[in-house]
């Protein structure tokens, strides 16, 4: 049964990565994991739930936030380096030929950790914790993208110094508002 999964999960991020999500078809999937229609269907309802769980197999995505370390966004350097281990995984997902249910799941399973990781750095549930939010992710994503679309050649390293340069300033001055 896992075997199965994977093939057909591995056979939508080859074509995603050929062809792009949108011009690829069940019948692709079928063809290229070479199992049948009715095995694809037990296994999966659609080529969306097929690309939706490749999303929730990227570990880096489920961490916990490391707020006890006093770090802010301790989350941000193991996640570029993932990205790297995954790089053809988080391409076919992320990149420019991925789904839009990708970015939208993505950024909903990042906003997470980094709301959890800001109330326990102190700040209080409240509207302008939710736009933060959106901020803090909108600059992790936009770097990642970057990254999976061949934009920079920066490193793990180099895309976290870049994202915190970008980002903790104004998020401690919220913080120390509080």
């Amino acid at each position: 049964m896992r075997r199965t999964r994977r093939m057909i999960q591995e056979a939508l991020v080859a074509l995603i990565l050929e062809k792009g999500y949108d011009a690829v078809s069940v019948t692709d999937i079928i063809d290229r994991a070479d199992v049948g229609r009715s095995t694809f269907y037990a296994h999966f309802s659609s080529k969306q739930e097929v690309l939706l769980s490749n999303v929730d197999e990227l570990a880096f995505l489920h961490r916990a936030p490391a707020g006890a370390s006093g770090r802010l966004f301790a989350f941000s350097l193991p996640m570029f380096e993932h990205v790297r281990e995954q790089e053809r995984l988080v391409r076919a997902l992320l990149g420019r030929r991925g789904g839009g249910p990708v970015h939208a799941r993505g950024e909903q399973l990042l906003a997470g950790l980094v709301r959890e990781e800001l109330l326990a750095a102190g700040a209080r549930a409240s509207a302008a914790l939710d736009l933060l939010v959106v901020c803090v992710v909108g600059a992790f994503m936009a770097l990642l993208r970057a990254w999976v679309d061949g934009q920079t050649t920066a490193s793990p390293a180099e895309l976290d110094a870049a994202f915190r340069a970008a980002v903790e300033p104004g998020v401690r001055a919220v913080l120390s508002q509080e």
